[in-house]
C-alpha cells in the first residue's frame, strides 16, 4: 500500500505512505487515492477529506521508472482522479511539492503550507513539459503566469505560491482546524452538490452557464424537496 486512510468522525484522511521513495507517484498509488476518493464521496457521513503525506517530501511527481514499466500507464491520470474528489477538500504541505505533486493540490478546494515548503516545475529542464499540472494552473491564475511557471524550473517559495493562488493559507498551529470546523454544521447535500457542479462546468459553454445552473437548481430542489 502507497497511501493510508482512515475515517475520524466527519472526516477522512489520504496519506501519500511512500516516503521512501519522497512520495512519487505509480499507477498502483493513483488506483490506491482513487479508491480511497470513491470511499469519501460515498460515505455521506464525511464532510471534509485532507490530504497530507509522510516523511519529508509531500510529493516529488510521478515515479517515470514504475509508468515505463507498466504499458497501461499512459492512461493513468492522477489530475483526472482527483478531480472526481466531490466532497470539501484540504491539502496539508509540510514539505516540497515536486512536479506532478501539483496534480494533488491543485484539486483540493484548501491548500495549507508552512513557511518553509518550496515548489518546483523541474520538467522543461528534461525535456518535458509540465503538459498536466498546466491545466490546474488554469484554474487558479491567468493563462500568461501560467505558462511563465511552467518554463521556469527554478523553486519558489510559499509567498509566491500564495500570490499566484496555488496556496491560500500559511500553516500554522491552528490554521486547519479553523477550516475543518467550518465544515461540522453543514448540510453535507448542497456542498456536494456545489463542489461536483463547479467541476462539471468546465464543461459547459460560458454562454450555458447560467441556464446550466438553473437547471442544476431546480433539479436540486426538486430532489432534496427544498
Amino acid at each position: 500500500m502507497f497511501i493510508k486512510s482512515k475515517k475520524e468522525g466527519q472526516r477522512f484522511y489520504i496519506t501519500l505512505s511512500r516516503p521512501e521513495k519522497r512520495n512519487a507517484f505509480t499507477p498502483l498509488m493513483i488506483k490506491e487515492i482513487e479508491a480511497a476518493i470513491h470511499e469519501a464521496n460515498a460515505d455521506e457521513e464525511v464532510k471534509v477529506v485532507i490530504l497530507n503525506a509522510e516523511g519529508p517530501v509531500f510529493c516529488a511527481g510521478m515515479d517515470l521508472k514504475a509508468f515505463n514499466e507498466d504499458a497501461s500507464a499512459g492512461n493513468t491520470s492522477l489530475g483526472e482522479v482527483m478531480s472526481q474528489l466531490i466532497k470539501p477538500s484540504i491539502a496539508v504541505l509540510e514539505g516540497p511539492v515536486y512536479a506532478g505533486g501539483f496534480l494533488i493540490i491543485g484539486e483540493c478546494t484548501f491548500v495549507l503550507a508552512k513557511e518553509e515548503v518550496t515548489f518546483i516545475l523541474p520538467e522543461v529542464k528534461l525535456g518535458l513539459f509540465p503538459f498536466q499540472v498546466l491545466a490546474g494552473l488554469l484554474r487558479s491564475m491567468p493563462e500568461k503566469q501560467a505558462l511563465q511557471l511552467c518554463l521556469d524550473p527554478s523553486p519558489f517559495d510559499v509567498q509566491k505560491a500564495l500570490e499566484l493562488g496555488i496556496v491560500d493559507y500559511i500553516l500554522m498551529e491552528d490554521t486547519l482546524e479553523s477550516i475543518l470546523v467550518r465544515f461540522e454544521s453543514l448540510p453535507s447535500a448542497g456542498v456536494k452538490a456545489g463542489i461536483k457542479v463547479a467541476r462539471s462546468l468546465r464543461d459547459v459553454l460560458p454562454s450555458e452557464r447560467y441556464s446550466y445552473l438553473l437547471q442544476v437548481l431546480n433539479d436540486f430542489k426538486m430532489r432534496n424537496s427544498l
